[in-house]
């Protein structure tokens, strides 16, 4: 057992009375409880001491020992039920409290604490449950709820512990006396026997009458007696391990089962034995044993192995994948949890992960994966929080977005350990994408809207201004005598005519070529590394496929002229807006000078 003092002392390795009781045994249910905290809230440390006036001492650990023991803030009253049963501190630095040093020099302790106060039947405190990290730690209710049932269920260990202890410092005082076995034995849930295999006798202690309730006159000495005792679902179990041993085949019989008590009820206990005495033909003569009543330790062990099952059915109910991920220094990695919500998040099975991540990486887009392996390499030389959001690749749904975040932490082997979520994002992303075209694209056309149209634009012109592309044409198109279509067919067919024309002139228009509508039947075209003399050819050709590909709707047939204008793009223009003003200006005169014209601005 580690001890520090109340006045900060640094923990060392001596054992020191708790309560003004004797040094307390090991208890290994609290070294348990302790791993199983620690596993649960995945912290770095998680400590349970015991408490009196003097200070602490630590009956169990699990993780990296702090420099010292934190201060003991459960000691204002040493009598339970204030209230205060709780406690979590998010940042000890800034905490006056835990402001200590030793002999001059600062202790420093864990960023993170949470502490919950042990105590026994009647109320009296005994110690507490810390939960100790350099990493803040969300501790919902759900996480609250369940650090007590840990300390209720330490705080018995804890009593059993004691009166263990006592039990054992009783009996160092009556070694010589006569009473030494009883006693022990008594104390301690354990009893005697001794089995006569010839004659069928078998003998017991008053310890071993008093597990089952009996007094010391009560029972037979029968073996058969015995057997009727044993639970039904174990007796066949019982008579194989005993019949084992008597075969040499085993050299001690040892076996956990369930036996009737006087009351009717069951408790389980644990039996074990040796044969002392066997004749010329290795026969088992006489054999001797004790019985130790577990049924506590098992009721502890159930209650546990509820509480696991209840995080574990939590996670895995979780619309998501909740991780633990480990990765070595060479890069090395495995999923040493993974919930059942993999199944959804990468169609995989968590012991398909257990031992490597590969895996995981065969289903991450190759577009992606490059981008995946540096993010998490940049959280763990850095510690920082992993985020990131990429694609991956599913035999069954195909495409899907994904987000993933967890927190790093650096183990003391070098290797580094995430605990994070990962979600679903396609739906998400699909959503953003609808919502990118609603502001980008004109509904009516399908091209580029003006905001957009100028965007891209601009993004053209400051390419020009670099000299990273040669001279880019602007073209302004208006749609001649627009108006009169309406008035003659109305404004469904003039819609027609819109989206009409817009396809003729996609069907122009490259690659890299810049097309959008600016609004009415007023459309544009930024055409990259061309010339004025280029840009006309343009032009013509779609002047020549408008009235080549006149509007068929119904009956009716609707020719379609476009006047043209045309101007290309200044390394002193400021924004792209001059160029396009230019070339509406030249629009301007193709329109005054008879339409179905291509004009080029001048000067």
């Amino acid at each position: 057992m580690l001890t520090i003092d109340s006045n900060c002392d640094t923990v060392a390795s001596h054992r020191r009375s708790a309560c003004n009781m004797p040094p307390l045994m090991a208890s290994p249910a609290c070294d348990v409880l302790a791993r199983l905290a620690r596993a649960h809230f995945r912290v770095a440390t998680v400590l349970i001491t015991l408490s009196d006036s003097q200070g602490q001492c630590l009956l169990a650990a699990d993780g990296t020992l702090p420099d010292a023991l934190p201060p003991d803030l459960f000691a204002s009253s040493l009598q339970m039920g204030t209230g205060l049963d709780t406690i979590v501190v998010l940042d000890t630095l800034t905490d006056q409290r835990f402001c200590i040093d030793w002999q001059g020099v600062p202790v420093r302790l864990p960023r993170f604490l949470a502490a919950c106060a042990l105590g026994d039947a009647s109320g009296n405190y005994l110690g507490a449950l810390y939960l100790l990290d350099d990493v803040f730690l969300t501790l919902d209710e759900l996480g609250r709820a369940f650090l007590r049932d840990l300390a209720v269920l330490a705080a018995q260990a804890l009593v059993r512990a004691q009166e263990e202890t006592a039990l054992c410092n009783r009996i160092a005082e009556l070694e010589a006396a006569q009473e030494l076995a009883t006693l022990a034995m008594t104390g301690s849930g354990t009893g005697i026997w001794d089995r006569n295999v010839v004659t069928g006798e078998i003998h017991y202690s008053s310890a071993w009458k008093a597990i089952l309730g009996y007094e010391p006159h009560e029972l037979s000495n029968q073996v058969e007696d015995a057997y009727l005792r044993l639970h039904p679902d174990d007796l066949e179990h019982v008579k194989a391990t005993m019949q084992a041993h008597f075969e040499s085949r085993t050299d001690s019989y040892s076996v956990e089962h369930r036996i009737r008590c006087k009351d009717g009820t069951y408790k389980w206990i644990c039996s074990r034995g040796k044969v002392v005495s066997r004749d010329l033909d290795g026969r088992a003569r006489r054999m001797v044993g004790t019985t130790t009543d577990i049924t506590a330790a098992r009721e502890i062990a159930t209650q546990l192995q509820k509480s696991v099952g209840l995080i574990t059915n939590l996670t895995d109910q979780v619309p998501g994948l909740v991780f633990q991920y480990e990765e070595s220094l060479d890069g090395r990695g495995f999923f040493s949890y993974a919930s059942d919500g993999i199944r959804d998040i990468y169609e995989l099975m968590p012991e398909q992960v257990a031992h490597s991540s590969h895996p995981v990486e065969a289903r991450i887009d190759p577009r992606d994966l490059a981008m995946y392996r540096q993010s998490l390499l940049e959280s763990a030389t850095k510690l920082t929080p992993w985020h990131l959001e990429y694609r991956v690749r599913l035999p069954r749904q195909g495409l899907q977005w994904r987000q993933g975040d967890a927190r790093p932490r650096r183990l003391p082997d070098g290797s580094t350990l995430w605990h994070g979520f990962i979600m679903d994002l396609t739906e998400r992303k699909r959503i953003e994408a609808e919502l990118h075209e609603l502001a980008t694209i004109d509904h009516l056309t399908q091209l580029p809207n003006r905001r957009h149209f100028m965007n891209q634009s601009e993004a053209e012109l400051v390419r020009v201004q670099r000299r990273e592309s040669q001279d880019a044409a602007v073209l302004m198109f208006d749609l001649d005598h627009f108006k009169a279509i309406n008035d003659r067919w109305g404004h469904a067919l003039g819609d027609l005519a819109l989206i009409h024309f817009a396809k003729l002139l996609c069907l122009e228009v490259r690659p890299a070529d810049i097309v959008g509508r600016l609004g009415g039947e007023e459309f544009a075209v930024v055409l990259p590394s061309t010339d004025i003399e280029a840009a006309v050819a343009f032009g013509q050709r779609v002047q020549r496929r408008a009235t080549e590909t006149p509007l068929i709707d119904g009956d009716n047939r609707v020719a379609i002229a476009v006047s043209i204008g045309i101007d290309n793009m200044r390394v002193t223009d400021v924004g792209a807006y001059q160029a396009l003003a230019r070339a509406d200006k030249a629009l301007y005169l193709a329109k005054e000078w008879g339409r179905n014209r291509i004009e080029i601005y001048h000067e």
